[in-house]
């Protein structure tokens, strides 16, 4: 297969290796990029992990929240330029879409295309895209978006728009969810999962695949550098723990206090408050990424 500069490019921008490194993988591995990574991984030469990648395009997120807290919704909507992004049409469409997903039940980006707009029902939210589209002069589109409704909901956007985070959290009391300090609380949860991206709320959720990806490029690092397969075996059980505690929630350290754990934020708060707190569900949505 013919390895292309843009391919190499791009494995670079993903990776941060050199680029002659990244032409060797790339050869290798007769150019799928995802094999490539992982070689890189293997030999240590990959910097960055491809979670951590660049953006790929523009847009915003934007976030929404019922006034009794028991509704959030997230959703991401993406154009061309940092441009079009910032300008007023595509921003109020972009709180329109917000608003069709908190008072609709599509399931997907598609479904609520379809749909007619609750605001003006002779409009579906097709019509008001492809008006758009044709006002900026750019491709836009509904890149995804996550709907929670079943515990207390809080919010957070960063960088301009760019990354956005909303976590559904679980409380018995009315009470407890207007408490100032739980409110601090949750806002604390929603920037530590902005600025450390977990994988997951705990390790027994995180996908099997990728588990079994890490551990798999941590045994051929230890055959690499000459043990045999059995101790490469036994030595893998550690890594995995330092993967888990980098990638699960609730073993990360909180960012703006690394002496604490979330798991152990979450039993402060708890004793604190004097009822159990949790977290159901997260969603981090990052333009592009």
């Amino acid at each position: 297969m013919n390895i292309t500069s843009q391919m190499v490019k791009e494995l670079r921008d993903k990776t941060n290796a050199g680029m002659m490194d990244c032409k060797k993988a790339l050869t290798e591995t007769s150019g799928d990029m995802e094999k490539a990574i992982d070689l890189l991984r293997q030999k240590g030469l990959a910097v960055a992990q491809k979670r951590a990648g660049r953006a790929t395009s523009e847009g915003i997120v934007e976030t929404y929240i019922q006034a009794d807290g028991k509704l959030g919704v997230m959703v991401e909507v993406n154009c061309e330029t940092d441009f079009v992004a910032k300008s007023d049409s595509f921003i109020e469409f972009t709180k329109n879409v917000v608003k069709q997903v908190a008072e609709s039940s599509s399931a997907s980006p598609a479904e609520l295309m379809e749909q007619k707009f609750v605001k003006n029902p002779a409009l579906s939210m097709q019509d008001m895209l492809n008006e758009l589209v044709a006002t900026l002069g750019e491709s836009i589109g509904v890149k995804r978006f996550a709907k929670f409704n079943d515990g207390v909901m809080e919010t957070y956007i960063h960088a301009g728009g760019k990354l956005g985070v909303m976590v559904e959290l679980t409380c018995k009391a009315d009470s407890v969810a207007k408490n100032s300090d739980f409110i601090e609380f949750a806002k604390n949860i929603c920037m530590h999962i902005a600025a450390a991206n977990p994988v997951s709320i705990s390790r027994e959720e995180v996908p099997a695949d990728l588990a079994e990806r890490e551990r798999n490029i941590f045994i051929q690092q230890a055959i690499d550098s000459g043990k045999p397969a059995n101790i490469a075996e036994k030595m893998v059980g550690g890594k995995m723990d330092r993967f888990f505690a980098e990638s699960c929630l609730l073993e990360q350290k909180f960012v703006k206090n690394p002496d604490i754990s979330i798991q152990e934020l979450f039993n402060e708060m708890t004793t604190k408050l004097g009822e159990n707190i949790g977290i159901k569900r997260f969603a981090r949505f990052q333009v592009g990424a």
